[in-house]
């Protein structure tokens, strides 16, 4: 069955369900899409062309014509799906035209009438969202319409897909995870998957949404991933109780007020070094990470939770120094130790390099978040929902990623950009799960 994201003019639905890949196809996946970067780029240039003429439309009447909205969708619906298997969250070959069946596709609602201002000022008030797209990825959808994200245009062109593997975003960094995991195993990672489909959700509503064929600004609320994504069950979980409110005078001098922090996590992080060494000679001994080490590291990556989910205005009250669980409005739940497989205790740090390099793609989309969020926090006095959801989860995978390193769990990270689980959840991945189970 589909899983569609509802409330929105342009929704992402995601049919693939079984996540099985052909690893031939899959080997020589940026081969065989070089046909789809030509012909995405000749619609590309014509969907640039034909919004012009829709900006226009919407200048003098306040709407656009149904021919051409149906036009430019057209190639956005086209441009997620070549997105979508470039970057393997689809296996089917896309051709050369729009499949109504495709595993991830796009719904776009008719047009509707928008504000002249907001339509003569687009570009500029798309800004903030295709800097976040930049950040995210998502491939083609990012292009014909100017935008500067490692796959996107300029001056209305569109560049090739390989150009934003080259150039980074957690897409990128997820396909190129996902391509390895998929030689061995013969199927993606849903985590892998339900985070690069949901960076292609957000660039399909940034082109949009830039391209005039919707006036509703992008969101980038992880429970846009909700549909056709789960959390599974982890020992290393993140709870939300802060609102949203930000104090305009400490969001203004925010880093300036942070440095005493920077200075004793940097003393501390020294400290967690040896403790970690410690605890990973312990844990090949008997198997268990010692109770007194395990506190001692869960305390540091909490207290590394709260100043980031502060320095990136995630967070509203200036954090403590301890790291003490329930103390601050982003906090994170550490399950007590637990037995670990020596073999896995043994490769721990080869086994974290996977989840390690996607937290620090999602470090820059929280870095981005916390940039976006001073502004907004300065003009408006309150922060995003969706903004401060999707740092959170960002802070959320990277604390996840550091547990597992630190051998404060057996559990891997899990990408999916949800925060929580459902209420029906699905069955949770075995404990010992290794790098290919999980993301």
């Amino acid at each position: 069955m589909a899983a569609v994201a509802e409330q929105r003019p342009i929704r992402l639905v995601v049919r693939d369900t079984e996540l099985r890949r052909s690893r031939l196809t899959v080997f020589f996946r940026l081969f065989l899409a070089i046909p789809l970067f030509v012909w995405v780029t000749l619609r590309g240039i014509a969907a640039f062309v034909v919004a012009f003429v829709l900006w226009l439309a919407v200048l003098i009447e306040g709407t656009t014509p149904q021919s051409l909205h149906d036009f430019v969708a057209g190639y956005l619906r086209y441009a997620t799906q070549v997105g979508a298997y470039v970057f393997l969250a689809a296996d089917p070959y896309p051709w050369f035209r729009c499949q109504a069946d495709y595993p991830v596709d796009l719904e776009i609602d008719p047009p509707v009438r928008q504000s002249r201002w907001t339509g003569f000022f687009r570009l500029v008030l798309a800004l903030p969202a295709l800097l976040l797209a930049s950040a995210l990825g998502g491939g083609l959808t990012n292009g014909s319409s100017g935008q500067s994200w490692s796959a996107s245009s300029g001056g209305g062109g569109e560049y090739a897909v390989w150009y934003a593997f080259s150039s980074g975003g957690v897409a990128a960094v997820a396909a190129f995870l996902a391509w390895f995991a998929v030689l061995a195993r013969g199927t993606e990672p849903r985590g892998l998957r339900d985070l690069t489909a949901f960076a292609l959700n957000y660039a399909a509503q940034a082109g949009g949404y830039l391209l005039l064929l919707t006036p509703v600004y992008p969101t980038s609320d992880p429970k846009r991933a909700e549909p056709y994504s789960d959390l599974p069950e982890h020992p290393v979980r993140i709870v939300v109780t802060d609102d949203l409110e930000r104090p305009r005078l400490t969001v203004l001098f925010r880093l300036l007020l942070a440095i005493p922090h920077f200075v004793w996590l940097l003393l501390w992080s020294v400290a967690a070094f040896f403790a970690a060494v410690a605890a990973w000679f312990a844990a090949l001994a008997t198997g268990r990470v010692p109770l007194a080490l395990h506190r001692f590291l869960a305390a540091y990556t909490r207290y590394g939770t709260h100043l980031f989910a502060y320095v990136y205005v995630v967070g509203r009250r200036f954090p403590g120094f301890t790291g003490r669980a329930g103390s601050y409005g982003v906090d994170l739940e550490i399950d007590p130790p637990e037995r670990q497989n020596r073999w896995t205790v043994l490769f721990r740090f080869f086994l974290a390099i996977p989840a390690l390099l996607l937290a620090s793609a999602l470090g820059g989309v929280a870095l981005v978040v916390g940039v976006l969020g001073w502004w907004y926090a300065l003009a408006r006095g309150r922060m995003p929902e969706g903004l401060r959801n999707l740092g959170a989860s960002c802070l959320r995978y990277s604390a996840q990623s550091y547990a597992y390193l630190f051998l404060l769990t057996a559990r891997y990270p899990f990408a999916a950009p949800v925060l929580e689980r459902r209420a029906e959840p699905e069955p949770d991945p075995s404990p010992l799960a290794l790098p290919g189970d999980a993301f």
